[in-house]
């Protein structure tokens, strides 16, 4: 009898094991398939506010000429409609096509500044008290439907009386739309474009198509002199979409690469410039260092998660990507944050030596936290760094010692 239980034991044991195995590698599989779908989702997230930014500049380019184009059609919304023809033609004779020169020779220009949107309509008023009321104070009212009733009569008995008598509602409706489609100065304008501005154009297409930069800082100066040209359309989609030969997905991409660049460069250039102002509280120049720290590392985290499929994309229109690597542009990003490291341990170096306060622990330990962090992140500390790490030690022991 024991030896039957032990046997019967030891089978439930294998069955065990044997279930703890399938389970462990069943766990082991979910836990791989969660952090696969973790990057494809940081990575979409990222593209996500890539493609926003590039819709709030096109969003602010449209918005100018839409304003422009209402401003037009109000203008000459009292006088008759002219002839499409006679002013298609005459389009054709003043709006000649210029000879453009190539992108290398015209000089940069800046951006159109965003419009801002107009102010949302103020809430409608709060009801009155007396209709606020409870179910006891509703009923019905004879009164009410008996005059809708009278009213509707009234205007079906006019309805019928102008069908009548005049043109049907329906060629009425017909020539209201028609008349307000000839008379669309951004629909005309549009259509004007197309037929004057194919050259033009087709001159942009073969730019774009041929365009092989070197340098992430040359597809920064085509996208600006790009932008520049479509500016002079109406509409740059609008247009665009009526010649299948317009390379959009490189564009697109020549977009993208410059915004990407343009961002972090300014980022950059924002962490260089920190400076501490005594004037400000100690808290609020902590809390901008420690904000523009944590833009820096989600920036070029979002950048080294994509790297690999931007690469992929960019060298397939020959666009250049070496600056998205580690020995480039992300380098010299997290070698600025010392500017930062160094400034908040300054900070709070004079701050534990001019005041006794009895929160000198936790600045100090504050103080050593973000300099572990700043460099943990760049690989180091360089001579200026250090000198303000030594100055904050010797500031915060001697506070500890009183």
């Amino acid at each position: 009898m024991p030896k039957e239980k032990d046997e019967e034991l030891a089978m439930e044991i294998n069955c065990l094991k044997k279930d703890l195995e399938i389970s462990l590698q069943k766990s082991i599989f979910l836990e791989r398939e969660n952090q696969e779908l973790r990057l494809e989702l940081n990575r979409l997230k990222s593209q996500i506010q890539s493609l926003k930014a590039l819709n709030n500049e096109r969003k602010s380019i449209l918005w100018k000429k839409f304003h422009s184009s209402m401003d037009m059609a109000v203008a000459g919304a009292d006088s008759p409609p002219l002839n499409p023809a006679t002013v298609a033609g005459d389009k054709r004779e003043v709006t000649k096509f210029p000879k453009q020169s190539s992108w290398d020779d015209v000089k940069e220009s800046q951006r159109m500044t965003a419009v801002p949107a107009s102010a949302p309509p103020p809430p409608p008023p709060p009801l009155p008290k007396k209709l606020l009321g409870g179910s006891k104070a509703v009923r019905r009212v004879p009164e009410v439907l008996d005059l809708y009733r009278t009213l509707t009569k009234r205007d079906a008995q006019k309805e019928n009386k102008v069908a009548h008598g005049g043109a049907p509602v329906v060629a009425f409706t017909k020539n209201m739309i028609g008349e307000i489609e000839n008379r669309s100065a951004y629909l005309s304008a549009i259509k004007s474009e197309v037929e004057t501005h194919g050259e033009f154009v087709n001159w942009l297409i073969k730019e774009v198509e041929m365009i092989a930069p070197r340098d992430i800082s040359d597809v920064e100066k085509f996208v600006k002199w790009l932008d520049v040209k479509l500016a002079s359309l109406v509409d740059e989609r609008a247009v665009l979409k009526h010649f299948p030969r317009w390379p959009e997905a490189k564009a697109d991409a020549l977009r993208e690469a410059a915004f990407s660049y343009r961002d972090l460069k300014s980022l950059e250039s924002k962490v260089c410039m920190f400076r501490d102002n005594p004037k400000e509280e100690m808290n609020v120049v902590l809390k901008r260092a420690q904000a523009l720290q944590d833009r820096v590392e989600q920036s070029v985290s979002n950048m080294e998660r994509t790297r690999e499929f931007n690469c992929k994309k960019y060298q397939a229109f020959q666009i250049p990507c070496q600056w998205m690597f580690d020995s480039a542009l992300p380098t010299q990003i997290k070698s600025s944050t010392l500017r930062l490291a160094k400034e908040y341990m300054i900070r709070i170096t004079r701050e534990l030596r001019s005041t006794e306060t009895s929160q000198a622990e936790n600045l100090f330990l504050q103080g050593v936290r973000f300099a572990y962090r700043v460099h943990q992140y760049a690989g180091g500390f360089d001579s200026e760094a250090i000198e303000a790490f030594e100055g904050l030690k010797k500031a915060g022991l001697s506070s500890q010692r009183k």
